[in-house]
């Protein structure tokens, strides 16, 4: 009686015709416990008389049957997220007529107001099943999505459950604002933090282990104006670390940068945004280096991936170990090379400036949108300019920009302006293929799947020196450093849209327009 599946990329019905669904007739020839352990909906009968199925996954041929024996009719199945199904089933016990004489104590779930949560009942709420099971369906849509981060936006008709994929927010689900302290707390209690806390801020971690894989989630927790909001970093330690030449730098760059991470002793610098992959670039240059007669210490907040035969230390500022205080420490233990995760004051960069000075290769990242800006950042920390022209070996910025899916690829024609604004001062490249996605399956209908980076690096020469200890304008140093081949990034996004790898609109959405300086 069943028909094959089709499952169609986007669903067409919102939070609220899922709830309404779900305390309909339909759902209740159901158990609440089946719609769960499966993860669907029925919705309603079709024109065709089938019965329209909301389905979080694939459903396999007996769940499919057994529909269709209860229904007695063809099953047609639409896809949906599998958080806004259980929040849909979450609701309905909640708001049915049973609901009504439910008690925590029993097991049964009890939404309370918010004047009404003590912090007793928000411990039991959160450790209720239905609100477990609901935050482990949000972490683990998220690594089907492939989402770098989980962002539950407060709200006031409830929570905004965002994925960041490949660089971009995604709308993903909409639970009701019943279950918005249900849900923080839930995931305060896996992160180890105060559930009773809601005027400050909160930052922790939560390790777990969902289908077989290792993660490590950095929680964040800020208040807002309609309540707590959360973003939840995944790390996924399944993922490992990227050789350097997997990471998008052509190959004059590559050689470049490998030269510079060779040296016996001074300072590599990485820049970029949050999230442009500069940690990233940095465990790749590590991992190159990595052999039994180097000793490679790190300090990282936190620590992204393990390295074997790497010596790493995450920062803890609660007692005092900060990313200078575990420098000074770790100079005591005779490295060879040192990764600091992020120079963030003076006394980070003196101290890095110290261990280049006494023969250590040293590693670290700053928050600039250009490499130039990398050598001014340092001097405004507080760092004398003969020092910085006397320890840095070269600075690379980075940016990240979305792939074309290849499952859907095509070749365009861009339109002229566009191809003029991107192309504005770079040479001509003799053989264009622009290319772009249609959107299909595989890419979540986006036309990009997966990203690579951009690459800026500034190698120090004599002259660049000395035009630093001379005390010279940023703008000066960047245009006698490309005098010397610096490639800028949106050159370097210009071949990349020019090799059919992005798209000219990616290439401008994350590169300024040097015209601006």
């Amino acid at each position: 009686m069943s028909t094959p599946l089709a499952i169609p990329a986007v669903m067409q019905h919102s939070g609220a015709d899922l709830r309404a669904a779900a305390a309909g007739a339909l759902a209740q020839r159901l158990s609440p416990k089946y719609l769960e352990e499966h993860c669907v909906l029925p919705i309603a009968v079709s024109d065709a008389g089938e019965i329209l199925i909301a389905a979080g996954e694939p459903l396999d041929a007996t769940t499919v049957d057994e529909l269709a024996w209860t229904y007695g009719r063809p099953v047609r199945c639409v896809d949906a997220p599998a958080a806004e199904i259980h929040a849909a089933i979450l609701s309905a016990q909640t708001e049915g007529p049973a609901a009504a004489d439910a008690d925590v104590r029993t097991g049964d779930l009890v939404v309370l107001s918010d004047e009404e949560e003590t912090i007793d009942d928000l411990r039991a709420l959160a450790s209720q099943g239905p609100v477990i099971r609901l935050v482990n369906v949000m972490i683990l849509e998220a690594l089907r999505a492939r989402a770098s981060d989980i962002h539950l936006e407060a709200a006031p008709d409830g929570l905004r459950v965002r994925y960041r994929v490949d660089g971009v927010l995604h709308e993903n689900s909409h639970p009701p604002r019943q279950y918005q302290a249900a849900v923080i707390s839930r995931i305060k209690i896996m992160a180890g933090l105060n559930i009773a806390e809601r005027r400050l801020a909160q930052d922790g971690r939560i390790r777990l282990r969902l289908t077989g894989r290792e993660l490590d989630l950095r929680v964040s927790i800020t208040p807002t104006l309609h309540g707590e909001s959360v973003v939840l970093r995944i790390l996924d330690r399944a993922g490992g670390v990227r050789d350097l030449a997997e990471l998008g730098m052509p190959p004059r760059v590559l050689d470049d940068f490998e030269r510079l991470i060779r040296q016996p002793h001074g300072i590599v610098l990485v820049t970029g945004p949050t999230g442009s992959g500069k940690t990233t670039t940095l465990y790749g240059a590590l991992q190159r280096l990595n052999r039994p007669g180097v000793k490679i210490v790190t300090v990282e907040d936190p620590v992204e991936y393990q390295i074997d035969g790497v010596t790493q230390i995450p920062v803890n500022p609660k007692v005092g170990l900060t990313f200078a205080a575990a420098l000074r420490s770790i100079l005591r233990h005779d490295p060879d090379i040192v990764m600091v995760g992020e120079m963030r004051d003076r006394e980070t960069a003196e101290i890095a400036i110290q261990a280049a000075l006494t023969g250590h290769l040293v590693f670290s990242t700053l928050h600039t949108n250009d490499a130039a800006g990398g050598i001014t950042r340092m001097v405004d920390m507080g760092i004398e300019p003969y020092l910085v022209a006397a320890t840095v070996l070269g600075i690379a910025a980075q940016r990240l920009v979305r792939v074309v899916c290849e499952s859907c690829a095509q070749e365009v024609r861009p339109p002229a302006a566009l191809v003029a604004e991107a192309a504005a001062g770079h040479p001509d490249i003799p053989k264009l293929r622009f290319r772009q996605g249609r959107g299909c399956d595989v890419c979540g209908g986006t036309g990009y799947r997966g990203r690579t980076g951009l690459y800026e690096l500034m190698p120090m020469s004599e002259d660049l020196r000395a035009r630093v200890v001379a005390g010279a304008p940023l703008a000066d140093i960047r245009a006698l450093a490309r005098e010397r081949g610096m490639a800028p990034l949106r050159a370097a996004g210009w071949d990349t849209a020019c090799a059919g790898i992005t798209t000219l609109e990616e290439v401008l959405r994350v590169t300024r327009d040097e015209s601006l300086g």
